[in-house]
């Protein structure tokens, strides 16, 4: 698929039967490349059990299954891979241990020098974005600079998170980057999150990528 597709977020808290449901309804709505079962204050308990039964539903679906930060949640669950945004050291372990098999991604980087660091080390996507902080309706603008000039140059896919708000897929699609990451924007969206996906990739499909020469 020649243009951004969408990348969802789980809200950091959860009950996971109703999460379960909206997930479902989510990926009825059309196109997603990935789901990230994000829960960075739950035990590694609470996050498998979780998986357990969401891992599922996003591949049933066609989607890649990823965890946040639990590498043994991951493996345990049949999980597609992971996200680590901790450290360097970190993440150059989840390469070693999951690859080429599963996917490992990562995000977290604050400077350029340390985006170009996290790819050497052979991610598969580049996380652009904080995860924890409060959404705001529109991509940060900062998220959306970076993209912008890690899609004109390097070549490891990247991610551009996007605001709380349908209208911020435009501005992230427009940096070029290889896919839209959403959280509240599906899953808080007034008509559900079948029409908040369908919402979504209607925008991303006005926004192809330019064919090399």
């Amino acid at each position: 698929m020649n243009r951004p597709r969408l990348f969802l977020i789980t809200p950091p808290s959860f009950e996971t039967a109703e999460m379960a449901t909206k997930l479902s309804e989510a990926l009825a709505g059309g196109d997603v490349a990935c789901v990230l079962i994000y829960m960075p204050e739950a035990s590694s308990r609470d996050v498998q059990a979780a998986a357990e039964l969401l891992v599922p539903i996003a591949q049933e679906a066609g989607a890649a299954a990823l965890i946040y930060g639990d590498t043994q949640a991951a493996g345990r669950t049949g999980a597609d891979g992971v996200h680590v945004d901790k450290s360097l050291d970190d993440i150059k372990m989840a390469v070693e241990s999951f690859q080429p098999a599963k996917i490992v991604g990562a995000g977290g980087t604050k400077l350029k020098h340390e985006d170009m660091e996290t790819a050497e080390t052979g991610i598969d996507y580049l996380f652009f974005g904080k995860l924890d902080l409060e959404e705001q309706d529109e991509a940060h603008s900062k998220t959306l600079s970076k993209a912008d000039w890690w899609a004109e140059l390097f070549e490891t896919p990247c991610v551009a998170l996007g605001g709380k708000t349908l209208h911020s897929v435009e501005a992230a699609a427009a940096t070029g980057a290889d896919f839209v990451a959403l959280k509240d924007a599906v899953w808080t969206h007034t008509d559900g999150p079948v029409a908040a996906v369908k919402a979504a990739n209607e925008i991303l499909e006005k926004h192809p990528f330019e064919e090399d020469d």
